[in-house]
């Protein structure tokens, strides 16, 4: 499976400093883990977009314009994370003037997709004891 690379290749409309929820950049690090290092799905109601995930980026791109960038989230800054609840910084790249309209959309959608591919295995906390009572 190829990676997608229009977004580091296309001229870019506007880019600035963004960040993105901690539990979403987490359930898709879970999601790259389980699914592999590239994952699609269409955007429920936006019938021309689908969102690519893979490490680096998270790309909306326009099916009708050959995959065309849209939207995406780059530059993830993890480095010395030290935490799983709080934002992370990153790079929010634009290339059509209405992408705006779709990034909040796109997020909540994700949401759900993820949820509905992984189940149970979106959970981060398996693995965590409970105190004891006494």
């Amino acid at each position: 499976m190829d990676l997608y690379t229009r977004h580091d290749e296309v001229p870019i409309l506007s880019k600035r400093q963004a960040s993105v929820k901690a539990n979403y950049y987490n359930h898709v690090q879970i999601a790259l883990k389980k699914l592999g290092p590239k994952i699609r799905f269409r955007i429920p109601k936006l019938k021309h977009l689908d969102l690519i995930l893979q490490k680096d980026a998270w790309i909306v791109v326009d099916i009708v314009l050959n995959d065309m960038p849209i939207i995406a989230w780059t530059e993830f800054n993890t480095e010395h994370r030290e935490n799983l609840h709080e934002p992370i910084q990153c790079e929010l790249r634009t290339w059509h003037v209405a992408a705006a309209m779709v990034r909040d959309r796109t997020l909540e959608a994700m949401e759900v997709m993820l949820g509905e591919a992984l189940g149970d295995d979106l959970t981060l906390d398996k693995n965590v004891l409970p105190f004891s009572k006494d």
